[in-house]
């Protein structure tokens, strides 16, 4: 059996979800570890029994040999290491979102594609065990031709706690989460036509803004309806799950918190709940995300070993940055946005 060897490039809060991901996977191998910080690494190193550590990224590409590299890094840093990977010819893995703007993931996209090398973007909401079952039902026809779909993240949880530096960012709830809900909408009903957008600034500790509203029209003729929040405080918190509402011609679907749905067609309600497989390396809060970060890995690794192509590469992921930053433009504008003005 043929088995890739890889290295990851930071050690931050994300890194051991993901590589706990990658030891879910046998043909795939993390043989080296980047961060700045050498001790950060080497303490990673040691939870997951990985041998070399650096704290200088081209030292790392010079004496490894690797057949890609999973870069978990500071957005800002992105352009950085995916222009190293290609300059070394390795495959490059880019945690979402893919860019600190549409002109460098643009950049980006030339620089990969002219090297000759694979560029994925780790883009894991879509492969949640309940947006999965989710796109199952709506594709069976039980509630007809869908026409509206309301999808809600909206939460209060200290997520600054973990990952402060997104209290730094001017661009936030958008690039952070917009990446994520967008490709979720684009997973289940196509492509965007147009897109309008309000944001807000709501806690006053950030940059950035923490508050979005988009309404999508869909190619397909839907309209989307998307809350993005990071200061809701409600009754109940849900933090991190993505609840949705989708109406059909025949009947509508509800993904409620706790993963139930309830699903109705004509004048029957049918009700399901789903159970995340669990996992020695996750933490209780999260669900979804440890099965969802095992199989957008796995996708990613089939179409690098030539079984399949891989759903989130970064040909498919540019067109929900296209979406993100056309969001951006009409929230500045106050101007409804057609995306392929964006391309």
């Amino acid at each position: 059996m043929k088995k890739l060897k890889f290295a990851v490039l930071g050690c931050g809060f994300w890194s051991q979800f993901q590589l706990g991901g990658w030891k879910e996977l046998h043909e795939a191998e993390c043989v080296a570890l980047y961060n700045r910080t050498l001790s950060k690494a080497d303490d990673l190193a040691r939870r997951f029994g990985i041998h070399h550590t650096y704290n200088d990224a081209e030292v790392m590409m010079e004496k490894e040999e690797l057949d890609f590299v999973d870069i978990i890094t500071d957005v800002d840093t992105h352009p950085k290491f995916v222009e190293l990977a290609a300059k070394y010819k390795k495959h490059v893995i880019c945690q979402k979102p893919m860019a600190p703007s549409f002109a460098i993931a643009k950049r980006m996209m030339q620089v990969t594609r002219e090297a000759g090398v694979r560029f994925y973007v780790h883009e894991n909401y879509r492969w949640q065990p309940q947006i999965r079952r989710m796109k199952q039902i709506i594709d069976s026809g039980i509630i007809g031709k869908p026409f509206r779909c309301n999808s809600l993240w909206n939460t209060a949880f200290p997520l600054f706690e973990t990952q402060p530096f997104l209290a730094d960012l001017k661009q936030f709830a958008l690039t952070d989460q917009g990446s994520h809900q967008f490709d979720v909408l684009r997973y289940l009903f196509g492509e965007a036509e147009t897109i309008f957008t309000q944001k807000q600034t709501v806690n006053p500790a950030i940059k950035g803004e923490d508050v979005a509203t988009s309404m999508m029209r869909m190619k397909n003729g839907m309209v989307c309806i998307q809350q993005i929040s990071f200061s809701s405080q409600l009754e109940k918190e849900v933090f991190p799950q993505v609840l949705l509402i989708v109406e059909g011609d025949k009947g509508s679907v509800r993904l409620d918190p706790g993963y139930n749905f309830a699903i109705t067609s004509g004048n029957n309600t049918t009700y399901e709940k789903l159970t995340m497989q669990k996992y020695d390396w996750q933490t209780e809060r999260l669900e979804p995300e440890p099965p969802a970060i095992v199989e957008c890995n796995n996708d990613i690794l089939q179409d690098l070993l030539g079984n399949r192509k891989a759903e989130t590469s970064a040909e498919d992921n540019f067109k929900t940055v296209s979406l993100v930053w056309a969001a951006y433009e009409s929230a500045n504008s106050g101007k409804n946005v057609v995306i392929e003005d964006m391309v």
